[in-house]
């Protein structure tokens, strides 16, 4: 991660589809905005975190984005194990393994952080039906839901790359909890922080609309992908040979990896987000770069 308040990488996008809008395209420029305006969020390169869509519906319950950190460690080694309900005795375990991040890199580049925003949910969202519309003085404008959501999951990166940036209590105590009221009212400072600064309305107008309005404007909403869609980067579990404890417990072989452990950017595919559905764009592949 960049320390200090340097200049920001530029983020490179190649076009994609002409008319239809890349949604994560923009939300990415968007960012880039954020980070040079906001001190708070300085430290973050954004050259080490690569935004992506996940499909989700609009009236389905769920995340609008999430954060996701390939920079945690190896587990240390474990197993799985099945007690018998009435003796308790042990019956079964699996093969020792270690869980481990993924390597995600583009170009010369090591992604660190990934950001995913779920389509078409996340540009559905309004303020007046959010637990953040008490962070916001009446009348402000529904669509700050979405900036809002966009600074929060760049808060959670931490500065001091040990993963996703740990929620801190009131008193100062560190807690499990990735969020908590505290967190809240920094996103929604940061915000209005931000917009204080006078960013390019241009920047934000994708923002203001809602699915439906930007598939009326654009003909269509495109947003980066993984090929093997709809799955994405995640921790996977790698097996060990460990000296067997107890030769009599039956041992279950782990289930084969069946997604990549090493994605670059042959792997970033665009697609086209429906209300319903989502469909590959043939020939269209998106490529970002430092």
């Amino acid at each position: 991660m960049r320390q200090g308040r340097g200049p920001a990488k530029r983020v490179r996008f190649r076009a994609t589809c002409v008319g239809m809008i890349n949604y994560t395209e923009r939300i990415s420029l968007l960012m880039q905005d954020v980070v040079r305006r906001t001190p708070a969020l300085s430290f973050i390169d954004l050259s080490e975190v690569l935004v992506f869509a996940r499909f989700g519906r609009s009236e389905a319950e769920g995340a609008f984005a999430t954060c996701h950190c390939l920079t945690l460690p190896e587990s240390e080694p474990g197993y799985f194990f099945w007690r018998d309900r009435t003796t308790g005795e042990l019956t079964r375990r699996s093969e020792w393994f270690v869980t481990k991040s993924p390597t995600v890199r583009l170009g010369d580049t090591a992604i660190k952080y990934l950001i995913s925003f779920v389509l078409p949910r996340f540009c559905d969202q309004s303020l007046d039906r959010s637990r953040k519309a008490e962070l916001y003085p009446d009348g402000t404008p529904a669509w700050i839901a979405k900036l809002d959501t966009v600074i929060h999951e760049l808060h959670h990166i931490d500065p001091e790359e040990t993963g996703i940036r740990r929620f801190v209590r009131a008193d100062g105590s560190d807690s499990m909890r990735s969020h908590g009221p505290l967190f809240y009212e920094q996103v929604a400072a940061m915000v209005k922080e931000y917009l204080a600064t006078g960013p390019d309305p241009s920047l934000l107008e994708f923002l203001q609309h809602d699915f439906g309005g930007l598939n009326r404007l654009h003909g269509g909403v495109l947003a980066t992908t993984f090929r093997n869609f709809p799955s994405f980067p995640q921790r996977y579990m790698e097996r060990l040979e460990m000296p067997a404890s107890d030769c009599t417990v039956r041992v279950e072989p782990l289930k084969p990896l069946t997604q990549p452990v090493v994605y670059t950017e042959n792997d970033l595919h665009v697609r086209q987000f429906t209300g319903s559905r989502t469909s590959r764009r043939k020939g269209q592949r998106q490529g970002q770069a430092a």
